[in-house]
C-alpha cells in the first residue's frame, strides 16, 4: 500500500482503516488528499483481501470542509473548487462501488465536505462527542460530496430541506434519530465498537453485502423493471461465488459458512 500525507491506511484481519489526518489541519480536503482518497478507495475497492473499509479520522475533525486558504476569494475559485469538487468525487464513487462494505467511525466534527463523506460509507457509528454540520451556506455555496444525493435519500426530502436551509450543529442522538448515523456509542467503548462492527462484517459474505447495499443505494433512481432486472444479474453472479457454494454446503450441513469475500 502507499504511503500517504493526508491519510493512513491500516490492515487487519480483512479490514481496512482510512484514518484521515490532513496535513493542511482541522481534515480540511486539499487536492492532494483527494487525490490520495481517489487512489485508496480505487485499491481497496480492487483489493480481494479488504473485507471492510473502515473511515475514521485523527484528532478533533472528522473533517471540516475545503482548505479555504487554496482559494482567492475571486473568479479564479470557481475552477479550484470545480477541480477540488470533481477530485471528492470520483473518490466517493470508487468508494460506492466497492464490492465490500463500508463504515463510518466519527468522534468530532464533520462539516462541508466533511459531513458530505459521512453520508456515503453503509453504516455510520458515532461517538458522544460527535456533530455534523452542513455548513456550506456559512460561505455562501451549496454543497458537494453526494451531499444532495445521499442526504434525502436517508432522512427525507422535507428533513434534508431543513438541514440544508438551517444549516444547524446536529448532535449525535438527533443524528440517529434523523436517520443520518446508525447508533451513538459512548467515547470510551467508541474504537473497540467500531472494530467489533468491522470484524463482524469482513466475516460475511462481503460482495454479497456490497453488491446489496449499492442495489438499495442505485433503486431511487431505477423503474420497478429495471430495479428487478439490476436484481437478477446480481444474484446470479453472486451465484457464482465462492461464498454462495460455501453458504450453501453450511445450510444442508451442520457448520456455519465460513466466507471468504469472493
Amino acid at each position: 500500500m502507499t504511503d500517504y500525507e493526508n491519510l493512513a491506511v491500516d490492515h487487519d484481519d480483512g479490514v481496512a482503516t482510512v484514518t484521515l489526518d490532513s496535513a493542511a489541519g482541522r481534515n480540511s480536503l486539499t487536492l492532494e488528499m483527494a487525490d490520495e482518497l481517489v487512489s485508496v478507495a480505487t485499491t481497496l475497492g480492487e483489493d480481494q483481501d479488504t473485507r471492510c473499509i473502515v473511515l475514521t479520522h485523527a484528532g478533533q475533525f472528522f473533517g471540516s470542509g475545503a482548505d479555504l486558504t487554496q482559494l482567492e476569494g475571486d473568479e479564479t475559485d470557481a475552477a479550484r473548487l470545480r477541480e477540488l469538487a470533481g477530485r471528492a468525487h470520483e473518490a466517493i464513487v470508487q468508494f460506492h462501488q466497492a464490492e465490500t462494505p463500508v463504515v463510518g467511525a466519527v468522534n468530532g466534527i464533520a462539516a462541508g465536505i466533511g459531513f458530505s463523506l459521512v453520508l456515503m460509507p453503509d453504516l455510520l457509528v458515532l461517538g458522544e462527542d460527535a456533530t455534523l454540520r452542513f455548513a456550506y451556506p456559512g460561505i455562501g455555496l451549496t454543497g458537494d460530496g453526494g451531499s444532495t444525493f445521499f442526504l434525502p435519500r436517508l432522512v427525507g426530502l422535507r428533513n434534508a430541506k431543513e438541514i440544508v436551509l438551517r444549516d444547524r450543529p446536529i448532535g449525535p442522538d438527533e443524528a440517529v434519530d434523523l436517520g443520518l448515523a446508525t447508533e451513538v456509542v459512548p467515547t470510551d467503548e467508541f474504537n473497540a465498537h467500531v472494530t467489533e462492527l468491522a470484524n463482524e462484517l469482513a466475516a460475511g459474505p462481503t460482495q454479497a453485502l456490497g453488491t446489496a447495499s449499492r442495489l438499495l443505494t442505485e433503486s431511487y433512481g431505477r423503474e420497478l423493471e429495471a430495479q428487478l432486472a439490476a436484481e437478477t444479474d446480481a444474484i446470479a453472479a453472486a451465484a457464482r461465488t465462492e461464498d454462495y457454494q460455501r453458504g450453501l454446503d453450511a445450510f444442508f450441513g451442520d457448520d456455519d459458512p465460513e466466507f471468504v469475500g469472493h
